[in-house]
């Protein structure tokens, strides 16, 4: 792999995730940075196939060390991004006065996208399959159908397509957020539930290890100008977009309630409402295929073992057959 230093001054260095792993500085417009991750297998990177680039969710950063062996596995070289205020990028945006995972517009997140498509480019890779997992799901969306010319294909891993509640939280509820979002963005709203995290995090029973600093059980506060962004891309997304690029969305079998014993929260969509995913997939273009992956979690990565195995060949198979 090409380890020259690149032309914003940042170079590959080891990653958190040790052996394996190399992340490089992304230096964006007005002073802030995104982090880019990728993974080295010891037999060196796929080639001939088309790089992937893993985008979180909200409250979350990339630490799914099984998930690029799986896509490398097949041959597709894996990178992942860590957005700006999120995860290992949260330090430089805090240190400028923002809020962790805290933004005003999705669209600052193009910035963020098209310098990781950049850096991989420079890596020597064509073309880009973009997997995108809840907020993500809603960000590469919005970015597959903004930049169709660099995206080869679309994954989307139980994406937020629309509020979880009542009819009065996603229309009375939400015009009262666009005002607020406006004349005082950084206002809490509220947080969010610890339940799901603790059934995720080691030191709590479960299987995953990763960093509270950077995906807190609760999470990060919500904020009025971050959740009025949020509800702009759904209202877009309503409207219809037009993905170009083979796309694959996929979700649990049912939608759980959002708190309560951990094995409810790994079995079910414990986050979101999967009858919105399926609601909204025909409105993302014309060539949408959906998976149901029985017994999966809201990151259907982080499920159950014989769940997430279903996800990852699932994924794996599709990619196969399409790019």
């Amino acid at each position: 792999m090409n380890r020259a230093m690149d032309d914003s001054g940042t170079d590959w260095t080891e990653d958190v995730l040790g052996e394996g792993f190399e992340a490089r500085t992304l230096r964006l417009p007005q002073g802030a940075e995104a982090t880019l991750v990728r993974y080295v297998p010891e037999d060196g990177p796929g080639v001939g196939r088309p790089p992937v680039l893993y985008v979180h969710g909200f409250t979350d950063y990339f630490f799914q060390r099984h998930l690029a062996e799986a896509v490398a596995g097949r041959g597709y070289p894996f990178y992942a991004i860590d957005l700006r205020a999120h995860g290992r990028s949260i330090d430089a945006w805090t240190a400028g006065g923002g809020d962790p995972n805290m933004v005003n517009s999705l669209r600052l997140y193009q910035q963020d996208l098209d310098a990781a498509g950049d850096a991989i480019t420079e890596d020597g890779h064509a073309g880009l399959v973009l997997m995108g997992h809840s907020t993500g799901g809603l960000i590469t969306s919005m970015y597959a159908n903004a930049r169709p010319d660099r995206v080869t294909a679309l994954v989307l891993n139980s994406p937020w397509f629309d509020l979880r509640g009542t009819w009065s939280d996603r229309t009375i509820v939400t015009q009262a957020v666009y005002v607020l979002g406006r004349i005082a963005p950084r206002t809490v709203l509220t947080t969010l539930g610890g339940d799901y995290g603790r059934a995720l995090h080691h030191a709590t029973g479960g299987e995953w290890e990763y960093d509270l600093r950077w995906k807190p059980y609760a999470g990060f506060p919500v904020r009025a100008g971050w959740l009025a962004a949020i509800r702009r891309g759904h209202r877009r997304l309503a409207r219809g977009l037009a993905v170009q690029c083979p796309t694959l969305l996929c979700t649990s079998d049912r939608t759980g309630p959002d708190g309560g014993e951990a094995a409810v929260m790994l079995s079910t969509d414990a986050i979101l409402d999967v009858a919105h995913m399926h609601a909204r997939a025909p409105k993302l273009g014309e060539t949408v295929d959906v998976a149901i992956i029985e017994g999966g979690a809201h990151d259907l990565a982080l499920s159950p073992k014989q769940a997430r195995e279903k996800y990852l060949t699932t994924v794996l198979d599709w990619l196969d057959a399409t790019v």
